[in-house]
């Protein structure tokens, strides 16, 4: 009644262990393996948090030390505890180093914003000043040219009044003069 064929639609068939040599073959047999199933989601481990050494004890107890009493394995005891007391203050340098070193990048930051505000003022100044000069000089166009409009206009204007004058007299002259059409020599 058993059926114990490797095609049996109820077991999976064992696939061959395969162990790998080198780095390579390592990373390409687990590359094959999540490429099996694109569909299933890839575990991505979460950053490692930063080592923090366990606070020191609020009371210590019994007090010890390397002196002489103490038994054989005390020593292996203080140790330890030693080793924990120079890591935890490792730590406290470390950090504060960082600490030191944060704060003089954002002095540096500041600084730096600073400088530019500083060039960024000077330069605008610089183009207002530029934008004036500009601004003074076809003033001055301007105005020249409306002095000159108004000299031509003046000098037009007597030159009109003067070519009115000279036309109301030669006008004047002419009707008194005899008259090519009129037929008089």
């Amino acid at each position: 009644m058993y059926n114990n064929k490797p095609g049996k639609p109820g077991k999976k068939e064992a696939q061959p262990v395969v162990i790998a040599k080198t780095p390579a073959d390592e990373q390409r047999m687990k590359l094959e393996r999540l490429m099996r199933n694109p569909d299933k989601p890839v575990p991505i481990p979460d950053r490692r948090k930063e080592w923090n050494p366990r606070a020191p004890p609020e009371f210590v107890r019994d007090v010890m030390g390397s002196s002489a009493g103490a038994g054989s394995g005390e020593f292996h005891v203080y140790r330890h505890l030693r080793r924990r007391e120079y890591q935890r203050q490792d730590f406290l340098d470390k950090m504060s180093a960082k600490h030191q070193k944060d704060l003089k990048y954002l002095d540096k930051v500041e600084q730096n914003k600073e400088d530019a505000d500083k060039r960024t003022a000077k330069r605008k100044k610089k183009r207002e000043k530029l934008k004036q000069k500009k601004m003074m000089t076809k003033m001055a166009k301007m105005d020249a040219k409306k002095k000159e409009d108004q000299e031509d206009s003046d000098t037009s204007r007597e030159e009109d009044k003067k070519e009115e004058e000279e036309e109301e007299g030669e006008a004047e002259d002419d009707a008194e003069a005899p008259s090519f059409i009129m037929g008089r020599k």
